[in-house]
């Protein structure tokens, strides 16, 4: 079932459609059934459809996307799925205890003008008997796939059926998740989806530390800690010109000087992954955990 948010004794705006949109009111579709003839007629009527995927709990990262999105040349409508998607999270990750504040992600979404989110159950994604997913190749087992195994088939798998549904022109996805991104630019050029994937850069706090809805988990101690990670980056690309190994030995040196932080992996790649060119852009990434939360960050080296 479908259902508008159009605020109680609210006239719909002229132009407002029948088939569940409202020019300028947010109007969630919970169901994707009833959110794909709506996204066809606007793009029928030459309206450009930006699709921001997210888990919920949103942050300034998430509105620095839809803000984004609404930049974009033509008549843009942002679409914004909240899906706590079970296929990324594996045996003993925090499915259960993932963040869900629906009405606090809606109003986010109403504050920054979007008009149509999609909030689907779990059976509307999966129904059941569902047993086709997309496999994300070599680069899915590396890096976060190493320590996840499965995670980029599950993030590839539910952002393939997000295009279908939505149909977007374009999909915007933050560069925190680098490989994610990088994994969904190939999936789409692979798979010859008829849309573009933007990438939009980290929004970062006061102290450099990525915006993330796991933050959340962090107690001060924890949070305070895990700034290192965005001072290890930086020190690294600051020593760029010098090569690979400088830039690796200098983000090392850093992350020495918190050693209740446990390293999975910091590595420098090129900027599509692969190894890391003598020169060129290239990508520094990190993952680590503070406690039991596992946080990611990375930057763009130039070599």
């Amino acid at each position: 079932m479908s259902r508008s948010t159009i605020p109680p004794g609210s006239a719909a705006p002229a132009g407002s459609t029948r088939n569940g949109y409202a020019p300028g009111r947010l109007t969630v579709h919970s169901d994707p059934a009833k959110l794909t003839p709506v996204t066809r007629a606007l793009r029928g009527a030459g309206r450009k459809i930006a699709l921001i995927p997210t888990m919920g709990a949103l942050h300034e990262g998430h509105r620095e996307l839809i803000r984004h999105a609404r930049r974009l040349p033509g008549t843009v409508v942002p679409v914004v799925s909240i899906f706590v998607n079970p296929l990324q999270f594996g045996a003993g990750e925090d499915l259960e205890r993932y963040p869900r504040p629906l009405e606090a992600d809606l109003e986010a979404c109403r504050e920054e003008g979007v008009e149509l989110v999609l909030t689907p159950q779990v059976e509307h994604m999966y129904p059941p008997g569902s047993e086709t997913r997309i496999a994300a190749g070599a680069l899915g087992d590396e890096l976060e796939g190493a320590v996840r195994k499965g995670h980029f088939d599950g993030v590839l798998t539910v952002v393939s059926k997000l295009f279908h549904i939505v149909g977007p022109d374009v999909a915007l996805f933050g560069e925190k998740d680098y490989q994610q991104l990088t994994l969904v630019r190939r999936m789409v050029r692979d798979l010859d989806f008829p849309l573009s994937v933007v990438g939009v850069p980290t929004v970062r706090e006061d102290d450099g530390m990525a915006l993330s809805s796991r933050n959340a988990y962090l107690d001060p101690e924890q949070r305070g800690r895990a700034a290192v990670l965005a001072r290890a980056l930086v020190a690294g690309a600051s020593v760029s010109a010098r090569g690979p190994d400088a830039v690796l030995a200098a983000a090392r040196a850093e992350l020495a000087a918190e050693p209740d932080i446990e390293l999975d992996y910091l590595e420098l790649r090129d900027a599509d992954l692969g190894p890391a060119p003598a020169s060129g852009e290239a990508r520094l990434l990190v993952a680590a955990r503070a406690g039991s939360t596992r946080l990611i960050d990375n930057v763009p080296v130039a070599l």
